[in-house]
């Protein structure tokens, strides 16, 4: 028992249940799929545990297991290319499908359609830095790529939200038509 007691000591604690929130946030955002995250956040955390030795004491907890996430979501697309192109079809379908009777509900069902029209690296970069609120070098970490490559597709993924911004009313104003006026 002394032993057992021993070798509980020597290994770090590891509590993830703080961080859970934001895994979840971030398998989100690079999936498009509520089940597809569950299963990514799933996938990251057995890979964190097994690795929970690797932690560098002190490190950031969160950044680490946010660059587990993302490898993680790296080594699906790989092996599933195909699986994904489904899901990401079924996904636009199921967001068709249900209109929002409010205008902010159909605000954000746009700023959402546009975010996730970005780019998987920029959609990334940007939900790290603008969503989990890590700084540009921490994102950089985590998603494994030099700051200013980082720094460049957060920039992108903004200049193409402006951009898809700047066209929505003209696009609004195509669909709408004056109904029992005069002609």
């Amino acid at each position: 028992m002394l032993r057992k007691q021993g070798m509980k000591r020597s290994m770090p604690r590891f509590d993830i249940v703080g961080q859970l929130g934001s895994l979840r946030r971030y398998a989100h955002s690079l999936t498009r799929d509520g089940t597809e995250a569950e299963d990514l956040v799933h996938d990251a955390l057995v890979r964190a545990y097994e690795r929970r030795g690797t932690f560098r004491s002190g490190g950031n907890l969160r950044a680490w297991l946010l660059s587990i996430v993302h490898n993680a979501f790296i080594d699906r697309m790989r092996s599933r290319r195909s699986e994904t192109a489904r899901l990401e079809q079924a996904g636009y379908l199921a967001e068709g499908s249900t209109p929002a009777p409010q205008e902010h509900s159909v605000r954000l069902a746009q700023v959402r359609e546009a975010f996730f029209s970005l780019p998987e690296e920029q959609r990334s970069a940007l939900h790290l830095v603008a969503i989990e609120g890590l700084s540009y070098s921490q994102a950089a970490d985590a998603s494994g790529v030099p700051l200013g490559t980082l720094m460049s597709r957060i920039g992108r993924a903004r200049a193409a939200l402006r951009e898809m911004e700047e066209a929505a009313p003209s696009k609004a104003k195509n669909h709408l038509r004056i109904v029992g006026g005069p002609s």
